[in-house]
Parts: structure tokens; sequence; C-alpha cells
């Protein structure tokens, strides 16, 4: 809403109007809006060229949070703070002297493009967090003041490795290039890739891991980038952006998977399950006797970690104990659990398992006798001492290829 100027404000601009004060502010501001220029340090690049530049390492802040969030189990927002041009000394000098400077030659596929080398930067925080984090500890964000141990190089030259190609992907989606990771230096003043007088453009990722805060820099000379920016607008950079999305996406859920498939299960087959009292649990001696109700052909419980999973029918293949999987438990635990009990309500056919080595239960009359794991591996050696009975009978089992 405008301002209302009363009367005294009326007559006071009016005032100085006539006194030429307006004038001069006016002339102080056109002097204001006037800016220095380096000729000596002239900008080589457009806002829209920068803007083309931060989009490219935008996606490459993408790709690292998902693989640092992936491989250290820890929270990670990686996103693109500053894009500048800059002399190659400025950029140097700002550098520690124990930093960790990965070199990634970059080769278009296009003779006509030049090849450059890109130097790649992270803050030492992050260093020595991603390598607390890889062998086991808390990662605790200590800044160390110290040169990196072999051990730690090549921890992080893993790592680095990654990124490089997390860089070359993001490249591959505005153009045809191939790159890799060529040396990893630890003193930034040795570094004679360019020269001092040299433009460079300079992107600053801010990485946040949990508490711990820190930069990755990437510099790439502008010799070079020149050329490259001219093989694409930035219309196409707007379009190849939207196909990055969903490139992302599916390497996302690849990433997972590839993750989850690597994960142990364990595979447990129940036989059966019976109760007694705690009186008759103390009496069972050897040669004791505990009738079940499930048949020796009858279906078994199969649990992966504890949860049941399948069905399954009891047999042998090739020698060995082996299990049959006939169909998938639907439903959740609990309504797994009494939907196969009723199913073992189906089949009264009792059974009886005897407390005894294998070798002793042939001295026995019993014809449905048989051995007390009766799903786990031949052995043609009988086991010693006195089997411990429990109220289920369980056991990891190999899977064959038929069952008969």
């Amino acid at each position: 809403m405008a301002e209302v100027l009363n009367q005294s404000q009326i007559d006071a601009l009016l005032n100085s109007i006539s006194s030429g004060e307006t004038v001069e502010k006016a002339e102080e501001s056109e002097a204001d809006r006037v800016k220095d220029y380096d000729f000596y340090s002239p900008k080589k690049f457009t806002k829209e060229q920068l803007r083309t530049i931060d989009s490219l390492h935008e996606n490459i802040g993408r790709l690292l949070s998902s693989y640092l969030s992936g491989i250290l189990r820890v929270f990670c927002e990686a996103e693109v703070i500053q894009v500048e041009e800059q002399r190659y000394y400025e950029y140097n000098n700002a550098l520690p002297d124990t930093a960790l400077i990965g070199l990634i030659d970059l080769k278009p596929n296009n003779i006509n493009l030049p090849d450059s080398t890109l130097m790649l930067d992270m803050s030492n925080n992050l260093s020595y967090f991603l390598i607390d984090r890889l062998l086991g500890g808390p990662g605790s964000g200590a800044v160390l003041n110290r040169d990196f141990t072999d051990i730690e190089l090549a921890i992080m030259d893993d790592i680095y490795l990654r990124v490089t190609d997390f860089v070359i992907e993001s490249w591959k989606d505005h153009l045809d290039v191939e790159g890799e990771l060529s040396s990893l230096e630890t003193n930034p003043r040795l570094i004679q890739v360019y020269a001092p007088e040299d433009i460079v453009v300079i992107c600053v990722l801010n990485v946040k891991l949990r508490d711990t805060e820190g930069t990755l820099s990437v510099c790439i000379p502008a010799m070079g980038l020149e050329n490259y920016l001219s093989e694409f607008t930035s219309k196409y950079a707007r379009i190849s952006h939207k196909i990055t999305n969903e490139r992302l996406e599916s390497m996302r859920r690849a990433m997972i998977k590839d993750s989850l498939s690597d994960t142990d299960l364990t595979l447990t087959a129940i036989f059966d399950e019976t109760t007694m009292e705690i009186r008759e649990a103390l009496r069972l001696r050897p040669n004791d006797i505990i009738p079940l109700t499930k048949p020796l052909d009858g279906i078994v419980k199969v649990a992966v970690d504890n949860t049941p999973w399948f069905t399954a029918q009891l047999g042998s293949s090739r020698n060995w104990k082996a299990i049959k999987i006939l169909e998938i438990v639907q439903g959740d635990t609990k309504d797994n659990t009494t939907a196969f009990q009723a199913q073992e309500m189906d089949m009264n056919l009792p059974s009886v398992v005897k407390a005894v080595p294998e070798d002793e239960s042939s001295d026995m009359n019993e014809p449905a006798a048989v051995n007390a794991e009766p799903f786990m591996e031949t052995d043609p050696s009988p086991p010693t001492g006195s089997p411990e009975m429990t109220g289920v009978v369980a056991g990891e089992v190999p899977v064959g290829d038929s069952v008969s």
C-alpha cells in the first residue's frame, strides 16, 4: 500500500526539489550502480553457462549422497553452494598443506575437443569421518592435522574412484567423454597441472554427514571448459537434467538391491514342536521315547530369520536329508503360525522319535522309531555323548536339486 504524505511532508519535499538536493541524491545513486571491472582477470563465462555447470554438479551431489548414505549407513546431504571462476593460484593458495587431491583425466571422444584434467578436493574432516566409519568407528568427526597413512590413503583411493565415476557419469549426460582417476596427491603445492595465472572454474559442494559438515570442490580449467560448453546448449542441459533424475532413481534402486542381495539369512526347517512339564523333562534319560504327532514324510515349517516363510516336505537328496518347498506362507506372522498348525491337524498319523543315536535304534521294536534329527546331514559316524532334547526339532538343511 502506498504511503500517504501529510501536508508538512509535502512542503518539505517541494522545498528539497527547489534546492536541488533530490538531484544530487539521484546522481549519487547512479554512481553507486557503477561496479569496478578487473581487465586483468576478465570473466569468460556467462551466468547461463555457470548455471549449466551448477546443474551438472547438482547431479554429482545427488549421486554422492546416495553412495555415502549406503556405505556409511548415515544420512548424507550434498548440495552445490558456489560456482565461480578465479585464478588457479588463488584456489591453490586456499588449500591446506595436508589436502588430499584427486586428479581426473577427462578425455572427450570428439577429436576436436581437447583433453582436460580436473582437480577433486575433499576437506580433511570429511575424509577422517569416512575412514573412521569404514573401519567400524562411530565417526566422531575429529579433524587431525597430520598426513594420511598408507592404509588411510588406500581407503580414500577407493572413495575417490567412486566419486570419479559419478563425475564422469554426470558429464556423459552432456558430452561424450571418458575419464579416470590418474593419481591421488597429498601436497597441493607440488601439483603443476595448470599455470598460476590460468582461469579455472571452482564448483563447491557442501556435504553434511550426521554432525560433520565439509566441502567437496571440483576445479575445472577454463580453456577446456569453453570448448565443452559450446557443444551443448542450456536447453539441452535442462532436458538431460530431467533424464538424469530418472536414471538416478534406477541407479539408486539397483544400488539398494545389490547391497541387500549380499545379506546372509538363516534358513531353519522345524520338524515338529511339543510341550512337556518340567518334571517330565527332568526325568528324560537315554533310550526314552518322545511321541510326536507328525508323520515322517509330513509337512514341515521353514522359517527365514525366525519368520515363517514356506511350507515344505521332508525327504532326501543325494544321501542328504532335504526339504522340498511346497508353497509360500501368506499373511502376517500370527496368521502364518495358525494356518500352519491347522494344516498339521489334518494329518494325525502319530510317529515316535527316539532320543538316542541312530545306531542304537535298531535294537528296539518300534516300527516308526527314527533319529531325533530327521532332516540333518547324514553322518556315517555315530554321534558321541547324550543328545539334548528340546521342544523344537530344528536345524539348517541343504536344499538339493530333487527330493525323493
